[in-house]
């Protein structure tokens, strides 16, 4: 075996652009390009329905970017890595970070195992405009509060890195892998599964023209234009943001370079929201699951099943309430002003627990994510101090 193999590890970086571990891979030599379905140990935290249909697509997109030559593999990314370089004598491994807090411990398990077998790992930010720890007050300590955290801390920090160039590499595809992405088993046996991505297209190529209609006919109006849910003002690119179909720097610097504009300067803020739940998230592990703001522990939250479910089903005679949820389940998307609307039903109206929100939102959203689900449904139920957001950069 030669030693100019690297293996890199797909994540939510699901495109070849502007993607600096692949960029790395690249720069070593022959690349094996790896997507891992790791469900050991996630419990409550495996990918929701909506997800496993946008990530089947995703793959699919980003498979055919790679001539077909995509590995994938179902279970422990440990086990698969750790045998992967055995059998093809690679001697690297690169992924972008995640910054989830089990996939954090799992990911630093994975490097000191690789290490130990000689083989090198080199983790990169391909998720992120700053990394959470880089942003700080004066006294090193995180900002709790939105405002401070974007105008002090990320517009006073190092401008984010420029996007990187799509790498030439020479793709491998090792004989015990399987090219076939039907069989992690992500779309579900339901017409359901079809009729979510009609109005969807999906994959890098497809976030990048979201993204060059958004530039030409929305950003002129985002501002106010993004309230009114009925418009087409937002950029409806959380989706592929969440998946790394691109890249928050790809969004950041066209839009950023308008200067004195602003709507422009608007949806600059709001990829900044998205850092500051991030930032939230890191510096709070239980965010998803922990009230924070102790006192809210012991609100007297209602136990109602029948007015969850008709929350859940749009049946619960409030117009636009039922419109938004029923939008929910048959597109995998909502309007962020909607999401607040909803959010705000559920707990101040049914007084029901957000968690319940939460976990809704995760199983029938594209583009749930971890960080901002959760952290904006805190703020809607009032238990941290945050501006309304539900989900991934919604209001993108």
């Amino acid at each position: 075996m030669t030693s100019d193999i690297a293996i890199h590890w797909f994540r939510q970086d699901l495109r070849l652009s502007d993607n600096p571990a692949l960029a790395r891979a690249a720069a070593h030599g022959r690349v094996i390009p790896v997507y891992i379905l790791d469900e050991t140990n996630v419990g409550r935290y495996a990918m929701g329905g909506a997800s496993r249909v946008w990530l089947h697509h995703s793959l699919t997109s980003l498979s055919k970017s790679l001539g077909g030559q995509l590995a994938v593999f179902k279970g422990s990314a440990e086990d698969v890595l750790l045998q992967l370089s055995k059998q093809t004598g690679a001697k690297a491994v690169y992924w972008n970070r995640c910054y989830e807090p089990w996939r954090m411990e799992r990911d630093s398990r994975i490097k000191d195992n690789l290490r130990g077998s000689g083989i090198q790992v080199e983790s990169e930010n391909g998720s992120l405009l700053w990394e959470p720890w880089e942003i700080t007050n004066k006294e090193g300590k995180p900002y709790r509060v939105f405002s401070p955290f974007y105008r002090k801390g990320c517009l006073a920090a190092p401008e984010p890195r420029r996007p990187l160039p799509k790498p030439v590499a020479d793709w491998l595809v090792p004989e015990s892998a399987s090219t076939e992405i039907a069989t992690l088993g992500l779309l579900p046996n339901l017409p359901w599964g079809k009729s979510i991505t009609e109005n969807w297209q999906i994959g890098e190529a497809a976030a990048q023209n979201r993204f060059d209609e958004f530039l030409n006919d929305g950003l002129n109006n985002y501002k106010e234009g993004r309230n009114l849910p009925a418009k087409p003002f937002v950029s409806r690119l959380s989706p592929h943001l969440h998946f790394g179909e691109v890249s928050p720097n790809q969004l950041w610097h066209p839009v950023r370079g308008i200067l004195g504009d602003s709507n422009a300067e608007h949806f600059c803020s709001e990829l900044g929201w998205r850092e500051f739940s991030y930032s939230q998230l890191f510096h709070n592990r239980e965010l998803p699951l922990t009230n924070l703001q102790t006192k809210f522990d012991a609100f007297p939250w209602r136990q109602d099943r029948d007015h969850l479910r008709a929350w859940q089903t749009g049946q619960t005679g409030i117009p636009i309430v039922d419109a938004g949820m029923r939008e929910l389940w048959q597109t995998g998307y909502m309007h962020n002003r909607v999401r607040m609307i909803v959010g705000s039903f559920l707990v101040k109206n049914l007084l029901l627990d957000w968690r319940h929100g939460e976990r809704w939102f995760w199983d029938c959203l594209f583009d749930a994510d971890l960080a901002n689900n959760s952290a904006s449904w805190q703020w809607v139920a009032g238990c941290v101090r945050m501006q309304p957001r539900i989900s991934a950069c919604s209001i993108l």
